[in-house]
């Protein structure tokens, strides 16, 4: 085989692999968010955290003895949902919104000045589209109304508006545990972040 040849050749399969290697990463770039955001929804919506399913368009909070002794009570409800990559700083409350039927309403207390965070990612592609807290629109009370893809309507009055790209929608809220005594206030005030259509409120 001449040179002339072999550096054919080598450059045929050098555009090949070129070719190969770009539509692999762009499949997986745009397949990887979804199949990411399936098995989560799954999780959420099937299996909940060890105590049964989670329906959708409501929140579950983390409980007590599962943000105190992660370990042990993951042993206990066989669920590792809420234990991969332990927080141990905040408590967290997640949900999985619907909004094809219509748009929902979360209401968020009075933190007074504790830190907390809701925050709403698109599945389809896994961006984080809005935020609901201390850095983004302070810790007074509120009530939000979350709007999905095409939604066309007139927003009550006092509520802010959060559009959303997409309608289906994973939610997770932290809210700041500052020492163990303070556990309980923090769960009394995560147990209060919720969701509801906007003709119950």
């Amino acid at each position: 085989m001449t040179s002339h040849m072999k550096h054919k050749h080598l450059l045929t399969f050098g555009s090949v692999m070129l070719v190969a290697w770009a539509l692999g990463t762009f499949l997986f770039v745009y397949f990887w968010p979804n199949l990411v955001y399936n098995h989560f929804e799954r999780a959420i919506v099937d299996k909940g955290f060890g105590h049964g399913p989670i329906p959708v368009n409501t929140l579950y909070t983390e409980p007590q003895t599962l943000f105190a002794e992660p370990v042990a009570s993951q042993s206990a409800t066989g669920s590792n949902l809420m234990t991969t990559g332990v927080n141990r700083d905040t408590l967290l409350t997640v949900g999985w919104l619907d909004l094809s039927k219509g748009p929902q309403v979360l209401h968020v207390p009075d933190m007074a000045g504790r830190y907390y965070s809701v925050q709403f990612t698109d599945r389809s592609d896994g961006t984080d589209f809005a935020y609901v807290g201390t850095r983004t629109t302070g810790t007074r009370a509120g009530d939000y109304l979350i709007t999905g893809q095409g939604w066309q309507g007139t927003v009550p009055s006092g509520m802010t508006r959060i559009s959303s790209p997409n309608n289906s929608v994973l939610v997770i809220g932290r809210v700041l545990v500052y020492s163990d005594s303070d556990l309980p206030t923090a769960y009394g005030l995560a147990k209060l972040i919720q969701l509801a259509p906007p003709s119950s409120n």
